[in-house]
């Protein structure tokens, strides 16, 4: 499975005249000098870019302007999919990256995971906002639950992130920070209901990502991860989203409408050092929401 908003301020100030007043009226409030004011400037927001996905294709613009981006991904389903994105570095573009899949091995370094939505359930729709620069990406599902990963089946598309002009969008305001680390979450705070804004900050050595699911009542993380083995019967929980994966040092943003409950974090990327998901290396975990 491999795995959100955002909005900035610029104060401008006005400047105000200052009346001279004869001394004979200097305590009459009619004539006192006004004070100096400021009034709200232009306003600087991340752009939002609407992907959907379906069996087995994203519909998605070729091209958008750098910046900070809040991505909306809708799942059509039926299938579970995700929106990795991967920047590609040293000029390649889409075609080289599709040739570099058939082969087996790790991807090559010119390919650098940069985040993006969260698997949602068919029907729903995650985000994540992201800082992006100018160059070449790719839109790509790993999610391989249903057989050979949906990147096989037609889900890998291209992305031109050319130069923007114009206002910088400010980083969003969190209400909790989760940390991965190698292999576990911390939280900055305990997640509260209501919909918040989560910062993911990657400082483990590896790439790591965040699944959230929300579990079924009476239902358990382990229960959960015993019906990914098998996916037999009705799913103990629904996948809401999260953070795609992300490498050291790299920081982004989701945000969830979160009900009372018990959820989860899950990391299913593959551990560079035996290829095991890193939950088999306890990077699950589960909370509850009050």
């Amino acid at each position: 499975m491999a795995s959100v908003k955002i909005i900035g301020l610029v104060v401008g100030a006005v400047a105000v005249a200052t009346l001279v007043v004869n001394s004979t009226f200097a305590e009459d409030t009619r004539y006192a000098a006004p004070t100096t004011a400021s009034v709200p400037g232009p306003t600087a927001k991340a752009r939002v870019v609407r992907v959907s996905a379906e069996d087995f294709k994203f519909d998605a613009p070729d091209a958008i302007p750098a910046g900070l981006t809040d991505f909306r991904f809708l799942n059509k389903g039926p299938a579970l999919h995700h929106m990795q994105i991967l920047k590609l570095e040293s000029g390649k573009t889409v075609d080289d990256l599709r040739a570099a899949l058939r082969k087996p091995g790790p991807p090559p370094a010119w390919v650098k995971e940069v985040g993006g939505p969260n698997a949602p359930a068919p029907g729903l729709e995650s985000n994540a906002t992201v800082m992006l620069e100018p160059g070449n990406y790719a839109l790509i599902c790993f999610v391989d639950l249903d057989g050979p990963p949906h990147f096989m089946k037609g889900m890998l598309q291209g992305l031109r992130v050319v130069p923007a002009t114009g206002l910088v969008a400010p980083d969003p305001t969190p209400d909790v920070t989760v940390t991965l680390l190698d292999y576990s979450y911390k939280f900055s705070s305990p997640i509260q209901k209501g919909l918040r804004t989560i910062r993911v900050t990657n400082e483990g050595v590896q790439h790591h990502e965040i699944e959230l699911v929300k579990l079924a009542p009476g239902a358990s993380v382990s229960d959960f991860m015993k019906w990914i083995a098998k996916m037999e019967g009705p799913p103990p929980g629904k996948p809401l989203g999260g953070i795609s994966g992300i490498g050291t040092g790299m920081s982004e943003y989701f945000s969830a409408d979160f009900t009372a409950g018990n959820y989860a974090l899950i990391c299913f990327l593959p551990d560079t050092k035996d290829g095991k998901p890193h939950f088999a290396h306890g990077m699950v975990q589960q909370f509850t929401v009050n």
